[in-house]
């Protein structure tokens, strides 16, 4: 039976990758909020903006999975941090690919409150996440 010091050997591992998480996650959401053209936080906590609240939710979802595969498949912490840029800019582009290619007007839509507009954007940006996910192993 292994004893509790040998369990929480990589408490130490853990808390450093889970806090760089959070913090990338924050990081983030203020890149995310800063490259749209509409503030989807003031949206939602102003103006209770479904929308806008389920396409940021969306946005936050997909780059925390493709964070998780990130960790999952680094060798070191640089690794990690490295592969979490790549998964924003991804994260970006996924919202690019939404206004410029399948829904040119979704920025007036979500401002408008228009839930379907949201849930498009959630639905690509988790999409992407999960794709960039799956691209992060060696």
């Amino acid at each position: 039976m292994e004893s509790v010091s040998s369990i929480l050997a990589g408490l130490g591992s853990f808390a450093i990758y889970f806090f760089i998480s959070l913090f990338m996650l924050v990081v983030f959401k203020w890149i995310y909020a800063f490259v749209t053209p509409h503030d989807e936080w003031q949206l939602v906590k102003e103006q209770q903006n479904t929308a806008a609240a389920i396409g940021l939710m969306g946005a936050v979802i997909g780059f925390a999975i493709a964070l998780a595969g990130a960790i999952s498949n680094s060798i070191a912490l640089l690794d990690f941090v490295i592969w979490g840029v790549v998964a924003l800019i991804a994260q970006i582009l996924a919202f690019v690919m939404v206004r410029l290619i399948f829904m040119p007007k979704i920025v007036e839509r979500i401002i408008n409150n228009e839930v379907t507009a949201g849930i498009v954007l959630a639905g690509m940006s988790i999409a992407v996440g999960l794709l960039n996910a799956a691209c992060m192993t060696y």
